[in-house]
């Protein structure tokens, strides 16, 4: 065999430099990759830790010492921590865990909140729709508003006779306005080429709103939907203390009739919880739902 023919054979086992870095891409862009999503994670979750370590230290720092009106994180800890390992338990009527209370108010938020959507969203669409129902009925949503949820408990006691019935209509009737005002927002502002589309294309009142109005108004309404579900998550809060039964707000109440003030922060730290989770779940659909309509 010939010295060509040998040097020619290892050159052939011997990659070339665009064959390694073609080797090497994959590896590399998955670390980067990785790297990326180590720095996502970081940035979204080491900013929170750290000031709720720093508001824990003052906290602590502040109610440690003997004879402090409010408890310390180890005073909550030390006696209410049965309330965070587990949320979930029952050992009688009354006597159950914070979990089953959140899914009970949680239950009367869904009621009382899906039916203000629904209601708020379509009177909304009318009102934005008719200038005289805009005219007729603006001035008396503005000053229904204005009244405090509590306010309404009274009424809804007196007619349905019932502390569960109440407490979904003190939901509803807190929750709709800004439903119902920001549709009527947005319905107003959709753009005048889209409404001479549906002239063209002769769509029937349906048509319009399920292919014109709510995509296009889609932005407010859920900006109104979050506004709503804030709302409705505060107003069962308030309404529990006064109603009783088995939701998170009366076991708040019945904490402070026990002077049991660590089960009362705990109690506290759901309802924010429960909260910020709600939020975030009528955002997330409200993107959802504004890139479709974009997309479309």
């Amino acid at each position: 065999m010939s010295l060509a023919v040998v040097k020619s054979k290892s050159e052939d086992a011997t990659p070339s430099p665009a064959k390694i870095l073609s080797l090497r891409a994959p590896k590399v862009d998955r670390f980067r990759s990785l790297k990326r999503a180590a720095q996502s994670l970081a940035n979204n979750f080491i900013p929170p830790l750290v000031c709720a370590a720093i508001i824990l230290l003052i906290w602590q720092i502040a109610f440690g010492r003997p004879g402090a009106t409010l408890p310390s994180p180890l005073v909550v800890w030390k006696e209410a921590s049965d309330l965070i390992i587990d949320p979930f338990f029952r050992n009688g009527p009354q006597d159950i865990g914070l979990g089953w209370r959140t899914l009970t108010s949680l239950t009367r938020v869904g009621i009382g909140f899906g039916i203000a959507s629904a209601v708020g969203i379509l009177v909304g669409a009318i009102v934005g729709q008719s200038v005289w129902a805009m005219r007729g009925l603006d001035p008396i949503f503005q000053i229904l508003r204005t009244v405090p949820p509590l306010a309404w408990l009274p009424i809804s006691l007196a007619a349905f006779r019932d502390s569960s019935p109440s407490a979904i209509f003190v939901i509803f009737i807190t929750s709709i306005w800004p439903i119902l005002i920001n549709t009527a927002v947005g319905v107003r502002n959709i753009p005048q080429d889209f409404r001479n589309v549906a002239k063209v294309l002769r769509l029937n009142h349906f048509e319009f709103f399920w292919k014109i109005m709510l995509p296009s108004a889609a932005p407010y309404i859920f900006t109104g939907l979050r506004i709503g579900i804030g709302l409705a998550w505060l107003a069962i809060v308030a309404a529990e203390m006064l109603t009783g039964g088995v939701g998170i707000g009366f076991f708040i109440w019945d904490a402070w009739n026990s002077s049991r003030l660590p089960d009362i922060v705990v109690a506290l730290f759901y309802i924010g919880a429960v909260g910020f989770v709600l939020d975030r779940i009528v955002g997330f659909i409200g993107d959802l739902v504004a890139r479709g309509a974009s997309a479309t």
